[in-house]
């Protein structure tokens, strides 16, 4: 899957069966369920599952938190906007 059809899978009423907990939490987060995106983020014990819960902390305001998950993710603390951040955050782990 793409990104564009990753984003395209947000008009349907349940992520697709094959995504990694961390592209779940995203796909949920987009569609403003941030406490399940929150629990998915949590759950993938790994980088990626660090970055988008960094990512979720920033769209939650709590930039401590944030930069502590994004320590863990080995990643620099975004400064772009929260959609960008999205968007790269999913087309990496799309790529993956």
């Amino acid at each position: 899957m793409d990104l564009d059809g990753f984003k395209a899978s947000l008009q349907e009423a349940q992520p697709p069966t094959d995504l990694s907990p961390a592209l779940q939490a995203l796909w949920h987060q987009a569609r403003g369920d941030w406490d399940t995106a929150h629990r998915l983020a949590q759950g993938q014990d790994d980088t990626d599952g660090a970055w988008v819960h960094a990512h979720l902390h920033r769209v939650e305001g709590d930039e401590g938190n944030a930069g502590y998950w994004y320590r863990r993710a080995g990643r620099d603390h975004a400064t772009t906007s929260l959609d960008r951040e999205w968007a790269e955050i999913a087309a990496s782990l799309l790529s993956n």
